[in-house]
This record gives structure tokens, sequence and C-alpha cells, in this order.
């Protein structure tokens, strides 16, 4: 290998223990491997500078200084050569895989359902059965009244936050906000704005592509789709790819054709979305982007011009918070009761319907909790722009990685 300046790709790390040993945990967010990898920490400060600034002969001196011992050339290069080989580098060998697989799923007529058999079940006798436990109390809201009355004018539900975290630690979740969406809803087009945690450079990405599910595809709406791009006046399919793996609109479209796959037809209309947490960074208001406030009036003018019957899901997590997020230490009873605090605070202005507010409840700390849903759910009040009822509150409480979310009613 020439002694070139190596770089790391975008990924995640995290903090492991195995057999009881420590390690650092290295997975693409994005996708483009599946392969995780886990850093010994004697070998996490060599990696660490595998950041396109330095040659192997820079990383060999710097660590010479620090431990007064030579790490050799080739150990180093046997280090990249894994690294290369597992998609975790900018190189070549990286820029062939990623085109390969950009150019499968751009010329495909579908996007797969990248997560069955992994997140949830691919059989779909077995994935009904667990869906249909998550709605059974305590934890779940009960069983659907599919034969109830129809909603009276004023109540029926336009619009849900529902989690996107896994059906086997939210599954009960997902429930309180798709039954009340199931009872009190007669949409047949669902436009779904999910989290895309690769980041991508664009604030939103739409698709045509249907959403396979085992229990048949969610059809794209495509002429909603289109009117929708036609009327942002921006590249609305420039980050198209990153719908490949992102699981936060996929188990959505899950959860729609459960419930709705053998009693009407629908349709739905796949957003990713990437721009509040850029606006944090920036220390802008989300709206100074004008793209975001383009596409959003966009989405609401379709959805009025539409002729069709329209509601609105964000899939979207909140919390992110203890050592596998990058906190020092693993939390406490008493620092979860804290998190809960925090997070019901900040759906005070999320049941006020105040896109705003929610914003800024979150800026307010810097986003110190990591609030996943961001995006989505400051889209969705942004549309919305009425009351909703908090449904559920739920905590995923690994004290190395705690997750929180809610389902909420609009």
């Amino acid at each position: 290998m020439s002694d070139d300046r190596p770089r790391l790709r975008p990924i995640e790390a995290f903090p492991v223990e195995h057999e009881g040993q420590r390690f650092l945990g290295l997975r693409d967010p994005a996708g483009y491997t599946s392969s995780v990898l886990l850093l010994p920490e004697p070998l996490v400060e060599i990696v660490a500078r595998f950041d396109g600034e330095h040659s192997i002969i820079d990383i060999q001196a710097a660590l010479m200084q620090r431990r007064g011992e030579l790490v050799l050339r080739e150990k180093i290069e046997e280090m990249l050569a894994t690294l290369d080989e597992h998609g975790f580098l900018e190189s070549p060998l990286f820029a062939e895989r990623r085109a390969a697989i950009e150019r499968a799923f751009l010329t495909s007529a579908m996007r797969p359902a990248a997560h069955a058999g992994g997140a949830y079940a691919s059989d779909v006798a077995e994935l009904r059965e667990a869906m249909n436990a998550f709605f059974t109390p305590p934890a779940g809201p009960g069983a659907i009244a599919w034969s109830g009355p129809a909603p009276e004018h004023g109540s029926a539900v336009e619009a849900i936050i529902a989690p996107h975290i896994d059906f086997h630690r939210g599954g009960p979740a997902y429930a309180w906000a798709y039954r009340d969406l199931a009872e009190r809803c007669a949409a047949d087009v669902f436009v779904i704005f999910g989290t895309c945690h690769a980041g991508m450079r664009d604030p939103f990405a739409l698709t045509r592509k249907d959403y396979d599910t085992p229990f048949g595809a969610a059809a794209v709406d495509r002429d909603f789709v289109e009117a929708v791009a036609a009327r942002a006046r921006q590249d609305c399919f420039g980050s198209e790819i990153a719908h490949r793996s992102e699981h936060s609109i996929e188990f959505q479209a899950v959860f729609l054709k459960y419930l709705y796959g053998d009693r009407r037809d629908i349709a739905v209309v796949p957003i990713l979305a990437s721009f509040a947490h850029e606006a944090l960074v920036r220390r802008q208001g989300v709206e100074d982007d004008v793209r975001v406030a383009r596409f959003l009036d966009a989405v609401a003018e379709t959805a009025a011009a539409s002729g069709r019957r329209v509601a609105f899901v964000a899939g979207a997590d909140l919390a992110h918070v203890g050592p596998r997020f990058g906190d020092p230490e693993p939390l406490s009873p008493e620092a979860l009761a804290g998190v809960e605090a925090e997070d019901r605070e900040m759906l005070r202005a999320v049941e006020k319907g105040d896109a705003r507010a929610f914003f800024e409840s979150v800026a307010a700390d810097g986003d110190r909790r990591r609030i996943c849903g961001l995006s989505p759910i400051y889209a969705l009040l942004r549309l919305v722009g009425k009351a909703g009822a908090l449904r559920h509150y739920g905590q995923w409480p690994d004290p190395n990685a705690v997750v929180t979310y809610a389902s909420v009613s609009f």
C-alpha cells in the first residue's frame, strides 16, 4: 500500500464489552457494509489517525512519541487492509462497492424490505402474530375496534407520531399510535416522514419506488410524489439512495400494510428528512434554509389539491443517551427519570402542535439528549398545525444505550 493518507468513511463508533474485554465497535449507518468491527482499545488511537491528514509515516511518528515504541508499518497496513475489505475506508475498492450497490438500488423497480428477517420476521404468519401481540394490555392499548362507529366530525385522526425503534423493543408503542389511526382515520394516502440516520446532502429525499413488506408492497402514490417535486423547486431525488437501507420509513410501511393490506387500498409517500440538526449546527432557524419551507409548503399544497384523503405519519424516536451514544457513564434510575422529565417537557410543545417551540426546546440545551426524530417531527407539526394527544411514552432502559420514544395522535 502506498504512503497515502488513509481516511475512514463516516461511520458510527460505540463502546462494546465482549468476553470481559472492552472494544470500540465500528459500523456503517449508511448500510454500505453489514460488517461490525471490534477494535481492541490499544488499536483505537491508531485508527483515530486514519483521518485523511496523516500518512503512515506520520502515524508511526506520533505513536512513537506517545508510546516510545515503533508500530510496524506492516501492522498498520494490515489494519487498513481489513478496514478496506469490509468497506470502512474511502478507497477505490469502496468506490466500486458503493457504485455497484447504488446502481442496483436505483435501477430496481421496488425498494426492498431491507430489515425483514432481522429487525422483524420475514414470515407473514410469524410477523402478524408478533404484531397482534403489540396491542395486548397492559403494555399495548387493546385490540383494534374495526367495527366501531365512524369518527365524528372533528375527532378523526389526521396524523400520528410513531416510533422507529425495532419492533421487538418498542412494538407496543407503535400500537398506541396505530390503533388510533386504524379506528379513527379514513385516509387512503399516508405521507410518511422518516429520519435519515446517516444524514444526507439534501433536506428531503423522495422516491418513486414502492416499499416492499412481508404483507405485500406499500404502493407509492407517484402522482403525489411528482406534484411535490414540481412544486418544491429543488432536487427532491438527489439523495434518493438514502431510502435503500433506512429503517425509519420501512417500519411504518410494514405497520400500514399490516393494518390495511386486506382491508382497503392505500398508498404511501415516503419522505426522508435531514434538516433540523443541520440548523442546530449552523445556529440558525429551521426554515432559514429556504428549501425546507418550499418543500413543506409543496407537500401541504399537494395534499390540498390531490382530492385524496391524506394523513401524515412521522417515524421518530426521541432521546439517545448513555455510553453507546457518547455519554461518559451508564444512566442510573435517577438519570433515567430525569431524561423522562425533560422528554415530557419537550413533548408539551408537540402536543400543542407548535413546530417552532418544539425545535427551540431541543435547541435550548444544544440537543444534549440527541433527539433522533427532530426533522420528521418538525415537518409533521408544521403541516398539521394543531394540538395532539400523547398516547404513550416509553424508554428502552439499557443503562448503556437508552432510547426513548412516544406515540402521539393528532
